[in-house]
C-alpha cells in the first residue's frame, strides 16, 4: 500500500464529529476521471441487471456483491482517500462484508421514504450492551450530485448512534431531528452503522448513483455472498485482508497474526506501535 495515503487519516476535528453525529461527508473522495469510469461501468451493469430481473428504467434497483464485477470496484476496496477515514473508525482488523450498487432514477412524485432502521439487523436484538457496538461502518461513494433535497437523498438523525431506540411517526413525518445528507458528485458520505437512517425516493429529473462498501471487523459474517476468492492473486497483502483472506483459516479472523492482518503491521510502521494495538 502507498504510504501517501497516510495523508487521509481522520483528523482530530473529523474524529470529534463522527463521534458526535454518526457521519461525516467528504466533499473530495473521487476525481472526475474516476467518477466518469465507474458510471459507465455502473450504468452498463444496471442495464443488464434491470433486463435480467425485469425491472422497470423508472423503479429503484440495488445490486450486491460488486467488487468482482469490475476491475474498478476493486479499486475502490482500498481507495487511499477512503481507508484511512475506515480504519480510524474501525482501527486495523476489518475487512469488507457487504457492498451494494444503488440507482434511484427520477421519479414521479413527492418523496417518501423506505423504512427508518439501524444497520445489521438480528445485530441489534442479540448483542447484550447499550448502547449497541458500531461493529461496522459504511461508506457511500456518490456518481451524481446529490447536493439538493428530493434526489433520493439518504436521511439521517445525527446523534441517534447512541440510542438503541428512537421514535418513528407512524404517519410518515419525518422523526424528530432528521436531516437529508447532501453530497456532490465524487464526493462520499462515512457512517457509523447504529445511526438511523432511511434511503428516500427520487422526486427530481436527475437520477441518483451511489455505490456503498460497508466494512467490519473481520469475525463478522459477511452480508453478501462475497464473491472474490479469484481476486486475491492479484491483490496485495492489505487489500487480500480487506476481502476476507485469513491465512490462519478461521482462527485468523479472531485471533489474527500478523499475516493475517497485514494492515496492523503497516500503521505500525508508519504511525507508531501504539496506533495498531
Amino acid at each position: 500500500m502507498d504510504p501517501s495515503c497516510l495523508n487521509h487519516i481522520l483528523t482530530p476535528a473529523e474524529e470529534r464529529q463522527f463521534a458526535a453525529r454518526g457521519y461525516i461527508v467528504f466533499d473530495q473522495m473521487l476525481p472526475p476521471a474516476m467518477v466518469a469510469a465507474l458510471t459507465a461501468v455502473s450504468d452498463r451493469i444496471d442495464a443488464e441487471e434491470r433486463q435480467k430481473r425485469g425491472v422497470g428504467p423508472r423503479d429503484r434497483l440495488t445490486i450486491r456483491d460488486m467488487i468482482w464485477r469490475d476491475g474498478l470496484f476493486l479499486e475502490l476496496v482500498d481507495w487511499p482517500r477512503a481507508l484511512p477515514k475506515i480504519w480510524g473508525a474501525l482501527g486495523w482488523n476489518i475487512q469488507i462484508y457487504h457492498t451494494v450498487l444503488a440507482y434511484s432514477p427520477p421519479g414521479d412524485g413527492p418523496v417518501a421514504f423506505q423504512g427508518w432502521h439501524q444497520d445489521s439487523d438480528r445485530v441489534n436484538h442479540e448483542i447484550e450492551s447499550s448502547p449497541r457496538p458500531r461493529i461496522s461502518v459504511k461508506i457511500a461513494h456518490f456518481l451524481t450530485d446529490c447536493t439538493e433535497e428530493g434526489r433520493a437523498n439518504f436521511w439521517v438523525v445525527p446523534g441517534s448512534h447512541l440510542m438503541d431506540t428512537y421514535e418513528i411517526p407512524d404517519d410518515g413525518a419525518l422523526p424528530e431531528g432528521a436531516e437529508p445528507v447532501m453530497v456532490p458528485q465524487g464526493g462520499a458520505v462515512l457512517f457509523d452503522r447504529r445511526i438511523w437512517h432511511t434511503a428516500s425516493s427520487n422526486a427530481t429529473d436527475v437520477p441518483r448513483k451511489a455505490i456503498f462498501y460497508g466494512y467490519s471487523y473481520r469475525w463478522l459474517r459477511p452480508r453478501d455472498d462475497q464473491t472474490v476468492e479469484h481476486l486475491y492473486e492479484r491483490s496485495d497483502p492489505i487489500r487480500r485482508q480487506l476481502l476476507g483472506y485469513s491465512p490462519n483459516g478461521g482462527f485468523g479472523y479472531s485471533s489474527p497474526r500478523e499475516e493475517d492482518a497485514p494492515l496492523r503491521a503497516f500503521l505500525r510502521e508508519h504511525l507508531g506501535a501504539t496506533v495498531a494495538t
